[in-house]
């Protein structure tokens, strides 16, 4: 079985489990309080244009998710996201289950505006019996989206620009952040990012690392005591120097990049027969997840030797599903099932 599903079906690239094994009979300060995580965050505080930020290491999304939200969040708050925003769709409740509601708005690709967040702002506190109902008190998005689409630099400006107004920390979600930098259509940098939102996080481990996320923060009233939060939601990994050897290694000589670079590109290939084979894209997606509308009959096809994942029905005989590449993707593999679907 040929496996396209998601973007962490291996295990870590080998420059990292290299580093890992050098280092492994070192003794370093635990919690994060070791030379890596140091190295580690100066070289992404000098990606985010030397910006005055704190920088945090945590070990999976879902964490890193609740233990941002929470730290903004009164208990009476809750936060808006697309009703398709992977805290609302792919986290089992874990913000509600926190104490939190995701107040979850329209999308059609994904995304959010931010004339929808004004509405919602505006919207909750001309209700005469709003203190009645869950405040909204932060602006959730990601980048990439969960369905593989972008915010430019225009958009995420004026979401920071709304956000700022209405006093709603901004949060982005960047589990796969590495696949849109380095998409072709995109064009936002890490110094914008800082620049644009309060708080933010890079994937690792769906862009080459073992495990691990990090945390930037930028606006000053969530730095404060962040690492309380960190440990109290069982974020805190006694040898935290894994974390950090991790980044460190990923942001040596463009490397996280580099490895990014590699599977938008491998997924522009595949977009590329997607199209020629005159299958609709249920989202025009530039990073590497692609989203084919197929004939249920080539599904079935393809599913006896490749694994993908199943995005949505769209009618009685058709199905949008979703194929993932990642930093270690076989360009052979994607080659094969490309001349299996021409000849489908």
């Amino acid at each position: 079985m040929i496996r396209f599903e998601c973007d962490y079906l291996e295990g870590a690239h080998p420059q990292i489990l290299k580093k890992m094994a050098e280092t492994n009979l070192e003794q370093t300060a635990g919690y994060g309080n070791d030379p890596y995580c140091d190295s580690a965050k100066e070289k992404i505080r000098k990606l985010c244009g030397e910006a005055d930020v704190d920088i945090h290491f945590l070990v999976g999304g879902t964490q890193t998710n609740c233990t941002v939200i929470s730290a903004v969040l009164r208990p009476y708050q809750g936060v808006l996201a697309a009703v398709t925003g992977h805290i609302n769709v792919h986290e089992t409740g874990a913000i509600e289950a926190s104490g939190h509601k995701v107040l979850a708005l329209p999308s059609e690709d994904g995304k959010i505006t931010a004339d929808q967040v004004r509405e919602s702002y505006e919207a909750h506190w001309n209700d005469a019996d709003h203190e009645h109902i869950v405040q909204p008190g932060m602006v959730y998005i990601s980048q990439p989206t969960e369905n593989g689409t972008l915010y430019s630099k225009e958009e995420l400006q004026d979401l920071h620009d709304t956000c700022k107004e209405l006093e709603l920390p901004l949060f982005m979600d960047g589990a796969r952040m590495g696949y849109g930098l380095m998409s072709k259509i995109n064009t936002l940098t890490l110094e914008d990012i800082a620049a644009l939102t309060d708080v933010f996080y890079i994937g690792g481990t769906k862009v080459g690392a073992l495990f691990g996320e990090a945390v930037v923060i930028s606006h000053p009233a969530l730095k404060k005591d962040f690492r309380y939060l960190i440990k109290q939601h069982g974020g805190m990994l006694a040898k935290g120097r894994l974390l950090g050897i991790q980044f460190d290694t990923l942001f040596t000589d463009g490397l996280y990049f580099e490895i990014a670079k590699y599977a938008d590109d491998l997924a522009m290939r595949l977009k590329e027969v997607f199209v020629k084979k005159g299958y609709p894209l249920r989202f025009d997606s530039y990073t590497n997840q692609q989203f084919p509308i197929l004939p249920n009959e080539h599904i079935e096809q393809l599913r006896k030797k490749y694994s993908f994942a199943f995005w949505e029905t769209v009618d009685d005989s058709h199905s949008a599903v979703r194929f993932c590449t990642s930093w270690a993707t076989k360009e052979e593999a994607v080659s094969e099932l490309i001349r299996d679907i021409e000849v489908i």
